[in-house]
């Protein structure tokens, strides 16, 4: 009986090595700065966590009381611009990859790659200037007709600077984010799948149902999370349009308003001093837990329908 010898290794070149250790050493770069971060958020948070509420701003009855109306109106911010794109970008990376003819689909993802990189204060200037006064007979319509429905009760703001206005700003600027992650995952999916799907008799938006959106499921959850991730975290488009204030609130037509994390630091952040400075670190502390939590509930949405890929 004879026994089968172990082929032997390839020898390890010193191209193979060196490629080696440096992908090691970026990936664990990575996760040493974000240790990092992390490690800085937490010691320079201490001081505000165990601080008399007294020395933070408003003399809140404590810091989460503080907290709580800023991380409110950065979930409900990002929430509402989500519901607002999410629809919007699919059905614009549909058109581009399924419906529209070669050379307006080219410029098309031209235009939506360039919209992705316009600065956020570009927005808001957008926002303020142009929008807010647009909008301002639109809410004056929702409160005078639907007043009685919890999201527009009255009083309704004079001038358009709600948070239903900073959402409608933060789903413009994401929109081009998802549409594009979206298109290439609509373009990958096997052309074997769709030519099946159309011999079989289904129409063109059927084929879609049937093909496009179960192969493109889970990268349509993780271009939805880039777009929520630049939501949450915009500072610049919330810190010109929006009027805070702290309370809580789901009225989307008022004049005030709870502010989020990221326009909360960047307005109070020259000002502050002593553990003022410590009170701000806490809260983008909480942004960074938020972030966190979401991308990985998103993460294990995406490991569920992993299953269907198309490719395996």
């Amino acid at each position: 009986m004879t026994t089968a010898t172990p082929s032997p290794r390839a020898k390890s070149r010193l191209a193979d090595r060196i490629f080696s250790g440096t992908t090691v050493f970026a990936g664990s770069l990575i996760l040493a700065a974000l240790a990092a971060v992390a490690v800085f958020l937490i010691a320079q948070s201490i001081p505000a966590l165990v601080a008399d509420p007294a020395e933070l701003k408003g003399s809140p009855s404590s810091f989460w009381a503080y907290v709580a109306p800023l991380a409110f109106g950065t979930v409900w911010a990002a929430f509402l611009a989500l519901l607002m794109a999410l629809p919007v970008s699919i059905g614009i990376a549909l058109f581009i990859s399924h419906y529209a003819p070669r050379r307006v689909a080219q410029g098309l993802g031209y235009i939506i790659d360039l919209l992705a990189a316009v600065p956020s204060v570009v927005f808001g200037l957008w926002g303020i200037k142009i929008l807010a006064p647009a909008v301002t007979p639109l809410y004056d319509w929702l409160v005078n007709n639907l007043g009685w429905f919890p999201l527009f009760a009255p009083p309704v703001s004079g001038t358009g600077r709600t948070i239903l206005t900073v959402a409608i700003v933060l789903a413009v600027m994401i929109i081009p984010i998802i549409t594009a992650v979206t298109r290439e995952v609509f373009l990958q999916t096997p052309r074997l799948h769709e030519e099946a799907a159309l011999a079989l008799g289904a129409t063109r938006w059927e084929m879609i149902q049937v093909a496009v959106l179960p192969f493109g499921r889970p990268g349509m959850i993780s271009a939805a999370m880039l777009g929520l991730g630049r939501a949450l975290g915009e500072t610049m488009v919330v810190a010109m349009v929006l009027s805070p204030a702290a309370l809580i609130t789901f009225v989307l037509t008022s004049s005030q308003n709870p502010s989020t994390i990221a326009g909360n630091i960047a307005l109070n952040f020259p000002e502050a001093h002593g553990v003022g400075v410590n009170a701000l670190v806490a809260t983008g502390l909480i942004l960074f837990a938020i972030t966190l939590v979401i991308n990985s509930i998103a993460r294990v949405v995406i490991n569920r329908r992993k299953a269907f890929s198309g490719a395996n």
